[in-house]
C-alpha cells in the first residue's frame, strides 16, 4: 500500500467511525448506561454563562480547571447558530480532524510512517462518546501540535506546552524530553514567559482565575484510579465505606481512604523522581525522543494518579499517536496496551458504570484489567526509554535499530 493509499484509508476509516461518534453524542444513536452528554449540556453549559459575567465559578467545587480552560468552555460561542451542545461536538470534531491531518502531515519522510495517525483513528472511537463530550480532545490537540512543532522549533514547543497547561495541567509534561542545551533552553523559557504572561492575563481579567488549586487539593480516591483497587477488594470482605459523587467524580468515602489517597501522592512523587533521575542520565536524544518521554511522563502521572477519568486515556492516545509517527520509537508495544486499555474504558464506563460503582465481579474485573493494562505500559515505557537514551544501559534486540535512529543528524533548531 502506498503512502498516499495508506492515509486515503486512514481519513475513510477515520470519517465513519467520527460520523458514528456524532450520531451518538446528539442521541441519534442511544447507547447504554449513564449520559455522558450532560457534563457538556448542563456542567459545561453552566459554567460558560458564570463566565460570560466576567468571573470564574469559583464557589463550585466541580470547578478544578486552571485559567485557559474558560476558553474551552466558552469556544461553543465561535457557532451561535448551534445551541451549546452541539457547538461544543462539532468543535471537538474538528479538533479531532485537526489531529489526524497533524499525524498524517508528520509521518511523511525519511525515519516516518503512518502508524500514529492510525492510532489515532482507532484509539478516539475506541474510547467512545466521552471522547467528544469532554474539552480533553481540544487540549490533546495543543499537545500533538506542541511536540510535532517542536521538532524544528522548541520555542513553539515551549509556547503551546504553556497554553496547553493553562488549559489542564498535563501539557506541562511534554517538556520533559527537550534535547539538552538550547533546544531546552529555547523551550523551557518560552514556556516560563508564555504562562506568566498568560496567568497574570487572567487574573486580571477575571477573579478566581486560580481557584482551581484548591479544589484539585481535596480530591480523594476515585473509584476507576489504581488506588481504588484496594476498595474493590476490600468491599468483598465487609469494608464499610460507600461511593458517593464527590468533587465532580465517583469517589470512595470511608476508613483509610485518605491513607490511600496519601500513599498515591506518594507514588506520584515517586514518579517525579523517576523522571527527574531519568533526565539527568539521559544523554542520546534522537528524533522520537521528546515524544517517547512526553508519553511516559503522562503514563506515570496517569497511572499513579488519585483520579483516573475516562477521557484521560485521549491524553495517553494522542501521545502515543505521536510516538509512532517516527519508526525509531521503541513505544509500539505500550501504544498498543494504551489501545487495550482504551477500548476496555468504554466498557467500564460509560457502558459498565453501575458494576464498578457496586464493585461486583464485572466491575473489579474491568478495573483489574484496565489498570493492570497501564501499569505493564508505564513499566514497559520507562524502561525502553531509560534504555534507549541512557549511555550504557542494556539493549534488547531492537538496539542497533535503535542507536542507528540516534546517530542520524539531528534536525536543525529553527527559532
Amino acid at each position: 500500500m502506498t503512502g498516499s493509499t495508506g492515509a486515503r484509508l486512514a481519513v475513510a476509516v477515520w470519517a465513519l467511525t467520527r460520523v458514528a461518534l456524532l450520531l451518538c453524542v446528539t442521541k441519534v444513536i442511544t447507547l447504554p448506561g449513564p449520559d455522558v452528554t450532560s457534563d457538556v449540556s448542563v456542567i459545561y453549559h453552566g459554567w460558560s454563562e458564570v463566565l460570560k459575567t466576567g468571573t470564574y465559578p469559583e464557589s463550585d467545587v466541580t470547578w478544578q480547571y486552571p485559567p485557559l480552560a474558560a476558553l474551552a468552555i466558552l469556544s461553543p460561542a465561535l457557532l451561535p447558530f448551534l445551541d451549546y451542545a452541539s457547538a461544543f461536538f462539532v468543535l471537538a470534531f474538528v479538533c479531532d480532524l485537526l489531529v489526524l491531518g497533524l499525524l498524517l502531515y508528520a509521518g511523511r519522510g525519511n525515519g516516518r510512517w503512518a502508524a500514529g495517525a492510525w492510532v489515532w483513528v482507532a484509539g478516539v472511537p475506541l474510547l467512545g462518546t466521552t471522547a467528544y463530550a469532554r474539552y480533553d480532545v481540544m487540549v490533546t490537540a495543543v499537545a500533538v501540535a506542541a511536540l510535532l512543532a517542536g521538532l524544528r522549533h522548541p520555542r513553539v514547543l515551549g509556547a503551546l506546552a504553556a497554553a496547553g497547561a493553562l488549559l489542564k495541567v498535563w501539557p506541562v509534561l511534554i517538556l520533559a524530553g527537550t534535547a539538552r542545551g538550547r533546544r531546552t533552553r529555547l523551550a523551557w523559557t518560552a514556556a516560563a514567559v508564555t504562562a506568566a504572561g498568560l496567568l497574570v492575563v487572567c487574573t486580571v481579567a477575571m477573579p478566581g482565575a486560580l481557584a482551581f488549586l484548591g479544589a484539585q487539593r481535596d480530591r480523594g480516591t476515585e473509584v476507576e484510579s489504581l488506588g481504588a483497587l484496594v476498595f474493590h477488594v476490600a468491599r468483598q470482605f465487609g469494608w464499610q465505606g460507600r461511593v458517593e459523587y464527590h468533587y465532580g467524580s465517583m469517589e470512595f468515602l470511608g476508613p483509610h481512604v485518605p491513607l490511600v489517597s496519601t500513599l498515591a501522592l506518594g507514588l506520584s512523587v515517586l514518579a517525579f523522581g523517576w523522571l527527574l533521575l531519568w533526565r539527568l542520565r539521559a544523554r542520546e536524544f534522537g528524533a522520537s525522543t521528546p515524544a517517547d518521554a512526553a508519553f511516559t511522563a503522562v503514563l506515570l502521572f496517569t497511572t499513579t494518579s488519585r483520579v483516573i477519568s475516562p477521557q484521560y486515556m485521549l491524553w495517553l492516545v494522542g501521545l502515543a499517536a505521536v510516538c509512532l509517527v517516527f519508526r525509531e520509537s521503541r513505544m509500539v508495544l505500550p501504544a498498543g496496551l494504551v489501545l487495550l486499555a482504551t477500548g476496555i474504558t468504554q466498557w467500564e464506563f460509560p457502558l459498565g458504570f453501575v458494576h464498578v460503582v457496586t464493585s461486583d465481579a464485572t466491575g473489579v474485573t474491568l478495573m483489574f484489567l484496565r489498570n493492570g493494562l497501564l501499569v505493564a505500559a508505564t513499566l514497559i515505557a520507562c524502561r525502553r526509554l531509560w534504555r534507549q537514551t541512557v549511555p550504557g544501559a542494556a539493549r534488547d534486540g531492537g538496539g542497533s535499530a535503535a542507536r542507528s535512529g540516534l546517530d542520524r543528524k539531528a534536525e536543525p533548531v529553527g527559532s
